[in-house]
């Protein structure tokens, strides 16, 4: 059994996938004898995506080290601020500045050509009314964003095997519209120490973006020649991070 001072790792997925895309990384901290929890990420927006993940992590025993790939950056940035978080690990991911939305943080850098890839499907509200029949924006619907299927593998998972990437393409969990409007009331990487990757070779976010964000919350940072999926084409790199965030913090 894990002493009560080791921690959970908690890892937090992104837009446009599940927890299976730390399929790679899971095995090699549970080798490491660490405890895992890889919950599955709402995506219906920053805020009560992150309350949802402040939740899992208050039922843990003990620190947690916090892990976010893409969105689920933005999303460790507010669920992060829970006591037993002990470090804050970015994979690709969006470090938001308090009062900074996912599409203010973008709007800094040139595009990465992800946006013109962008599909937009109307979805239900639940416990609202007035969903309009034709699929137009009405009261009681939102907007379900995803990546064309026939664009994923080159923008998402360039260096991951294209019969992998072929799966991810049709088994996408979409991200909600407003995700990208909702500006971050804290940030965690103020108070808590914090680890950023940069993936170099990335279509999906550019990596200024990554680098920006980490520089300005001033993380220990390591860049890889990795697609966005850097936990599917490199896991070594991802679990060498996170022990290092272990090490520096927990232990």
């Amino acid at each position: 059994m894990p002493r009560s001072t080791d921690p959970t790792v908690v890892l937090v997925h992104g837009a446009f996938a599940d927890a299976s895309s730390y399929a790679r990384v899971i095995p090699e901290l549970t080798a490491a004898g660490l405890a895992v929890v890889a919950p599955a990420v709402p995506n219906r927006g920053l805020i009560d995506d992150a309350a949802y993940i402040a939740s899992v992590i208050r039922a843990i025993e003990g620190p947690v080290v916090l892990v976010g790939h893409s969105y689920g950056g933005a999303v460790i940035t507010l669920a992060g601020t829970e006591d037993n978080v002990r470090a804050l690990v970015y994979l690709a991911g969006y470090a938001l500045e308090e009062g900074e939305s996912l599409g203010e943080l973008q709007g800094r850098f040139p595009d990465s050509g992800l946006a013109e890839a962008l599909v937009q499907t109307p979805f239900p509200v639940p416990g609202t009314s007035g969903t309009g029949a034709t699929g137009s924006d009405t009261t009681g619907t939102g907007t379900d964003v995803s990546v064309a299927v026939e664009r994923f593998a080159d923008l998402f998972a360039a260096d991951v095997e294209p019969e992998l990437a072929a799966v991810l393409a049709v088994s996408q969990r979409p991200l909600a519209a407003r995700a990208f409007t909702e500006a971050a009331p804290v940030a965690a990487w103020r108070t808590k120490p914090s680890w950023g990757l940069v993936a170099a070779a990335d279509r999906t976010i550019n990596p200024d973006v990554e680098r920006y964000g980490y520089e300005r919350a001033g993380m220990t940072t390591v860049e890889v020649d990795s697609s966005h999926l850097v936990m599917l084409a490199h896991p070594g790199a991802v679990t060498r991070l996170i022990q290092d965030a272990i090490r520096s913090t927990t232990r």
